[in-house]
């Protein structure tokens, strides 16, 4: 129990001084260190997600950093991608060897796309905003939030991961004008329906281990607020490169 503890703190330090989500962190933790099943890892990881995301959208509405617009285009495309994923591991069989391969994999490739977004997003944003011919607007805008949803829908429960540094660097893509608050607080606000519906989905499918998130929850809570007051006090630039590193290797641990 007390290992589970500290590593759920030692994730939500590193979440509360990056700000990336959990589940790029969590879910190769769980796979890696203590062997639980790629399926298992994911259904307590978005149920962790859940409880978590749920009090950060909380304080982001008080401060009003939450563009709802955005969250339902976004919850449009992902709710249904999410229950269509769903539908296909339970189809498949979620705790079936080949599916439990497939899921490593996927994890895999989603903390390789949350390296890439903590490495270039504000590359990418810089871009966008120099040229402002190539943003999209109206409903070509409102359409591209749709697909991206529902791409971060079916990723996120497969993986679990995505709902974090991907989507924020997809906001930031799509919408350059919003504020780093409204990027968090938008990006934390329409995760909170979609790993909900992912966790009851993995509820459904009898992976999530309720024992294993409860420890994890209460070493997580300590850890990202002592995360968040420390955040301003070690330079961002060290903490993205030091994490990106320690993705990168555990990508490829989970490849090999």
């Amino acid at each position: 129990m007390l290992t589970y503890i500290v590593s759920g703190f030692a994730v939500g330090l590193l979440v509360g001084l990056t700000g990336v989500g959990g589940g790029s962190l969590m879910t190769p933790l769980l796979t890696l260190l203590f062997g639980v099943s790629p399926s298992v890892a994911v259904g307590t990881d978005l149920a962790f997600a859940a409880t978590t995301k749920s009090v950060g959208t909380l304080v982001h509405k008080i401060t009003s950093t939450v563009r709802w617009e955005i969250v339902r285009r976004l919850c449009v495309g992902a709710l249904p991608a999410a229950l269509a994923a769903t539908l296909w591991l339970k189809s498949h069989g979620p705790l079936n060897q080949d599916i439990a391969q497939f899921i490593r994999y996927s994890i895999a490739a989603s903390v390789m796309l949350t390296v890439i977004a903590l490495l270039f997003r504000g590359k990418m944003q810089a871009w966008m905003n120099a040229h402002p011919s190539r943003q999209l607007t109206g409903q070509r805008q409102a359409a591209a939030t749709v697909i991206s949803g529902a791409v971060i829908g079916a990723m996120v429960t497969i993986s679990s991961i995505g709902a974090g540094a991907v989507g924020a660097t997809i906001l930031v893509l799509l919408y350059p004008r919003l504020s780093p608050a409204e990027v968090a607080g938008t990006d934390i606000a329409y995760a909170v329906p979609l790993t909900t519906i992912a966790a009851l989905g993995h509820w459904w499918l009898g992976s999530i281990d309720w024992y294993l998130l409860f420890t994890l929850l209460l070493g997580s809570v300590p850890g990202i607020t002592l995360g968040s007051l420390l955040a301003r006090k070690i330079p961002e630039r060290f903490l993205r490169g030091l994490l990106a590193t320690t993705l990168t290797l555990v990508a490829a641990k989970l490849i090999s």
